[in-house]
C-alpha cells in the first residue's frame, strides 16, 4: 500500500464532470419508482434522520443482548456461557457477509433491510417471551432450544441490517456534489455517535432492568423499538435515494481470475492503452465509475488482454466476460486484494472488543463491586467504554487533529493507516492491562486462601475501568477509521 505526504487512494477514479447544479443527482441514484432522484425532495438529511433512527433501534436491540447475556446463561458453566455469547456475537458479525452479498447482487440495500428487520424483530420477540414465561412451563431442554433459536434469528436479521444502514445512509448524498460530500462525512460521525449512545443506554438502563426488574421487560423495550424502526423504514420509502444494482461482485471477481488464468501464457503489452476498456459513456455518472490502471498485481491485467482471433468471433458480451474483462473490473479486484490485510487485522481487533461482553464481565463478577453504598453490576462497566468513546471523539476532533496537523501538514492530521495503527496499539494495551489485572486478582485470591473459589476477592471492580477506557479510545481511532477507510477505498 502506497504512502505519501497525503493519503494515497487505492482507487484512481476518472474525474466526474457532471453539473452539480442539476435538478437531479449526478451519481445515478433513483427514487422508489425507478425515476432519477430529485435533489430537492429525495435523500440528504431528510432521509438520513430516519436511517440513523433505524440504526439506533438495531444497536439498542443488539447491545441489550450482548451487554449482559452472559449472566442470563450462568445456569451453564462460566466458560460455556462465555463461549456461547462470543459465538453469537461472532455470528452477528459474520452474517453481514451474506447480507451484503444479497444487497449488492439481488435485493439492494433498502429491500435487504426491509426483509431483515422483521426476522430480527421476531427473534427478539421470541427471546422476550422465553424470558417472561417461567421455565417450569417448558419441558427439559425446550427453554434452552427456544433461547438459542431466538438468538440466531436475531443474528440472521442483524446480518441484513448492519452492512446496509451506513452504506444506505451514505447513498443519500450525491457523490458528485461537493456540498453534499461534506454532509456525508458528518453522517458517519453521527452514525458512530448513535452506535455509542445505543450501547450506553443498553449498558445502563437495560442492564439495570435485567438485574432489578426482569429480563422480559428489558427485551420488550428493544422489541418495540425494532417494530418502530421497521415502520419508519417502510414509511420513508418515498424520501430515499436508491442506487441501481450492478453486476454480482462475486461473479466479477471470479470472471477476472478465470480470464487471467486462461491467458497465463500471454505476454502483457507494454502499452496499457491496449488493455480492454469500455468506450466512454454518454452518461457522466457511468463514466465517473471507470478506474485508472495501476501496476500492482500485474498478472491480473492479463484478464484485460484482447485476443483478437478469439474475441472477434464472440458476439455476446456475457459469454466473453469469462475470457475478457475491462480494466475497471480488474482494478476493482486489485483494490480488494490491497485492502485484505487491513480487513484481516480487524478480526483480531474485534476479538479484543468481544471480551467486554464476556470475560471482562466474568472477571468483574469475582471482584469487589461495592463503591461506597452502591453496588456496580459488572456488565454496567461497559458504559465506561461508551463514555470514553464519546469523549475521545471530541478530543480527537478538537485537540489531536489540530496538533497532528501542525506536525504532519496533513488536512486530517493523521493518515488513515496511522489512525488505524494507533487504534490497534490501544487495543493491544487493553489486553496487556487486563492480563496484568487478572494476574494480580489471582494472586490476591491465592493469598486469601480463596484460589479456585467463585467468590469476589478484595480488589475493587474499578480497576477494570482503564480496560474499558482503552477500549473506547481504540474504537474511536480504529472503529471510525475503519468505516472511513473502507468507504473511501472500496470499489
Amino acid at each position: 500500500m502506497e504512502t505519501a505526504d497525503e493519503e494515497s487512494p487505492l482507487l484512481h477514479l476518472q474525474p466526474d464532470r457532471q453539473d452539480v447544479g442539476s435538478e437531479y443527482t449526478s451519481d445515478g441514484t433513483i427514487d422508489i419508482s425507478g425515476q432519477p432522484a430529485l435533489k430537492r425532495n429525495k435523500g440528504n438529511w431528510r432521509a438520513c434522520y430516519m436511517i440513523l433512527g433505524i440504526e439506533f433501534c438495531e444497536c439498542v436491540a443488539f447491545f441489550a443482548i450482548a451487554a449482559n447475556f452472559v449472566t442470563y446463561l450462568l445456569h451453564e458453566s462460566k466458560v460455556t456461557a462465555a463461549q456461547n455469547v462470543s459465538a453469537w456475537v461472532g455470528a452477528c458479525f459474520l452474517t453481514p457477509l451474506i447480507g451484503a452479498f444479497l444487497a449488492e447482487t439481488y435485493l439492494g440495500r433498502y429491500w435487504t433491510m426491509v426483509v431483515s428487520l422483521p426476522v430480527s424483530t421476531i427473534g427478539i420477540l421470541v427471546l422476550t417471551v422465553s424470558a417472561s414465561v417461567p421455565t417450569s412451563y417448558y419441558r427439559a431442554g425446550v427453554h434452552r432450544a427456544v433461547v438459542y433459536l431466538a438468538l440466531y434469528l436475531a443474528a440472521i436479521g442483524s446480518g441484513g441490517i448492519k452492512p446496509c444502514t451506513s452504506a444506505f445512509g451514505a447513498d443519500q448524498f450525491d457523490s458528485g456534489d461537493p456540498m453534499e460530500l461534506q454532509k456525508k462525512g458528518s453522517f458517519f460521525n453521527w452514525y458512530y455517535f448513535l452506535i455509542s449512545l445505543g450501547s450506553l443506554l443498553s449498558g445502563t438502563v437495560l442492564v439495570w432492568l435485567q438485574n432489578n426488574v426482569g429480563w422480559g421487560i428489558s427485551f420488550a423495550i428493544p422489541t418495540v423499538l425494532m417494530i418502530l424502526g421497521l415502520a419508519v423504514l417502510v414509511g420513508g420509502s418515498r424520501v430515499y435515494r436508491f442506487r441501481k444494482l450492478g453486476a454480482s461482485p462475486f461473479k466479477s471477481i471470479c470472471q477476472v481470475v478465470v480470464a487471467a488464468v486462461r491467458k497465463w501464457h500471454v505476454q502483457l503489452p507494454d502499452d496499457i492503452s491496449l488493455l480492454y476498456e469500455l468506450a466512454n459513456s454518454s452518461s457522466p455518472a457511468e463514466s465517473s465509475q471507470k478506474i485508472q490502471h495501476t501496476n500492482q498485481f500485474r498478472f491480473l491485467d492479463k484478464a484485460a488482454i484482447v485476443l483478437r482471433p478469439l474475441d472477434k468471433t464472440c458476439k455476446m458480451l456475457p459469454m466473453c466476460s469469462w475470457s475478457l474483462c475491462t480494466v475497471t473490473k480488474v482494478e476493482e479486484l486489485k483494490t480488494l486484494l490491497q485492502m485484505f490485510p487491513v480487513w484481516a487485522s480487524f478480526m483480531i481487533f474485534y476479538a479484543v472488543g468481544g471480551q467486554t461482553t464476556s470475560t471482562f464481565i466474568e472477571q468483574g463478577m469475582v471482584m469487589d463491586n461495592r463503591v461506597g453504598p452502591f453496588a456496580i453490576p459488572p456488565a454496567s462497566l461497559s458504559t465506561v467504554s461508551m463514555l470514553s468513546a464519546l469523549i475521545w471523539v471530541y478530543i480527537y476532533e478538537t485537540v489531536l487533529v489540530p496538533l497532528a496537523r501542525s506536525y504532519t501538514g496533513k488536512e486530517k492530521g493523521f493518515s488513515q493507516t496511522q489512525r488505524l495503527g494507533i487504534g490497534f496499539a490501544l487495543s493491544m494495551l487493553t489486553m496487556v492491562y487486563s492480563a496484568i489485572l487478572e494476574m494480580k486478582r489471582l494472586a490476591i485470591a491465592q493469598a486469601s486462601g480463596m484460589s479456585g473459589w467463585n467468590v469476589p476477592v478484595q480488589m475493587s471492580i474499578l480497576w477494570q475501568a482503564p480496560s474499558y477506557i482503552l477500549t473506547g479510545a481504540a474504537g474511536v481511532f480504529a472503529g471510525i477509521g475503519m468505516m472511513e477507510f473502507f468507504y473511501d477505498q472500496a470499489p
